[in-house]
């Protein structure tokens, strides 16, 4: 007889198609910063590994260096725990620290095609290093991730299923999104930097406020559809909407806090994105208790509302300032990947709800 899935018996292995998932969006996004900006491309006459032979870089600083560590960690951690229980142990740890290994080796040689780009010996260490560290702490909390309080939480408070968990990769990218300082709050799908050249015509603070108040309150309200129709029967949506939000919140907060100067850690709280925040905290609060068909409908019609808005936004009149003086630095390839995440995800999630609806209709054909 078919039921609910259960938690696994003692002693029985389960696979993380949700590990799986994670893992193969963080290669990606390992690819794309590695490469970026993905221009200029051109031969420099030598065999694109010669960068191994050539020694430890003169200037690195401590920072390169946790950075090329810390990058990769998630790579090993994630790694070992979508294998088990293909492999385990230090069969897994092997397997995952031997992928990013060959993955930084392939990126530092693509990289000497980029003249922006300076491939280093230095950094395949580091990355391997990383990567190394994330497998021994996925070994270390390989009991608790398999059946200890996040699997527990993850089996009770959402549906079961790869498609569910294809939505809790969504919402980790939109948390994601929330470091791009240049990004009005929540106001993802903006292509124009992709695109066009920045420019257009500013306007008064109080139209630009509107547009943001609109932008953000939208987004908001279809975050939280999404979180209702990835929760199992009975579960608290509206508690758990309010507990990511609140994430996302902490997440903004510490990215202005550590990419901006520290008198700036509040410059997104503007008072277009105050609104938008009460405004969208009581749609979504009201609209997760309408029927699913109808939160899938609403959730798509509001990311693309949203998404119109934020492409049709002028110049932000409180961050532009402070965005001028802000020397990117070390974050460049960091800040184009948080770009592409914010522009591309309401994308993904306006196909995703189509798939949803599309099961839906199926079920019950």
């Amino acid at each position: 007889m078919r039921g609910t899935p259960t938690a696994a018996e003692p002693g029985q292995a389960r696979s993380s198609p949700l590990a799986r998932i994670l893992f193969g969006s963080y290669v990606l996004l390992v690819v794309y910063a590695s490469l970026y900006p993905l221009e200029g491309w051109r031969g420099q006459g030598l065999s694109p590994f010669a960068y191994l032979g050539a020694g430890w870089p003169r200037y690195v600083t401590s920072f390169d260096i946790a950075v090329n560590v810390l990058g990769y960690v998630p790579h090993g951690f994630l790694g070992v725990v979508a294998l088990y229980p293909r492999l385990r142990g230090a069969g897994a740890a092997a397997v995952a620290i031997a992928s990013a290994a060959a993955l930084s080796l392939f990126l530092e040689a693509a990289q000497s095609y980029l003249p922006a780009r300076f491939p280093a010996s230095a950094d395949l260490i580091c990355n391997t290093a990383g990567a190394a560290a994330g497998a021994a702490l996925a070994l270390m909390l390989g009991p608790w991730l398999r059946a200890g309080p996040l699997q527990h939480a993850r089996s009770r408070r959402f549906a079961p299923g790869a498609a569910v968990d294809v939505g809790l990769t969504l919402l980790a990218l939109w948390l994601f999104t929330q470091l791009n300082p240049a990004m009005l709050l929540f106001g993802a799908g903006d292509l124009r930097d992709l695109l066009v050249p920045p420019g257009g015509q500013p306007h008064e603070p109080a139209f630009f406020a509107s547009i943001e108040a609109a932008t953000a309150a939208a987004n908001l309200a279809a975050v939280a559809l999404i979180v209702a129709a990835l929760a199992a029967p009975g579960q608290p949506a509206r508690r758990m909407f309010v507990a990511l939000l609140a994430a996302a919140l902490v997440i903004k907060t510490a990215a202005f806090a550590i990419l901006m100067r520290a008198e700036d850690v509040l410059a997104w709280l503007t008072p277009g994105a105050q609104r938008g925040l009460v405004v969208g905290l009581v749609v979504a609060l009201a609209a997760v208790s309408l029927p699913r068909v109808a939160r899938l409908t609403l959730a798509a019609m509001l990311l693309m509302a949203a998404t119109v808005l934020v492409n049709l936004a002028p110049p932000n009149p409180y961050l532009a300032a402070m965005l001028k003086v802000w020397q990117q630095g070390h974050f460049l390839n960091f800040n184009g990947l948080t770009r592409l995440v914010s522009a591309a995800w309401p994308f993904f999630a306006l196909g995703y709800l189509i798939f949803l609806a599309s099961r839906r209709r199926e079920a019950l054909g």
